[in-house]
């Protein structure tokens, strides 16, 4: 079965940096464009970004434009968020997303932190 495994969160300082990983499963990974997506307590889930299949097309959300990087490695079947510059409003937890057939698919998320 389709499966997400997000991994990489963890407490950072403001300006620290974190890199997030989404292992996908069950899923031909490099054929389908994924996303990152977060949450931040008591807010609606919000995009962050998505990554074409092919890795050729990024786009973001303004809050994080310039700095944070979607990549991904299809061998791997894994995508990435490198996170830098991190403020507390980047506190959240950040899940994976991929639509497959109309039937949308989250990883569990990874918590991310950011004070000092």
């Amino acid at each position: 079965q389709v499966q997400l495994v997000e991994s990489g969160g963890g407490l950072v300082q403001p300006g620290g940096s974190l890199r997030l990983s989404c292992l996908g499963s069950g899923f031909s990974f490099d054929s389908r464009l994924m996303s990152w997506y977060r949450q931040a307590p008591g807010k609606e889930r919000e995009w962050v970004g998505g990554i074409t299949s092919d890795g050729v097309s990024i786009n973001y959300d303004d809050s994080v434009k310039g700095r944070f990087i979607i990549s991904r490695d299809n061998a791997r079947n894994t995508m990435y968020l490198q996170m830098n510059n991190l403020q507390p409003a980047d506190t959240a937890v950040y899940y994976c997303y991929v639509v497959i057939r109309s039937e949308d698919y989250w990883g569990q998320g990874t918590q991310v932190t950011v004070s000092s």
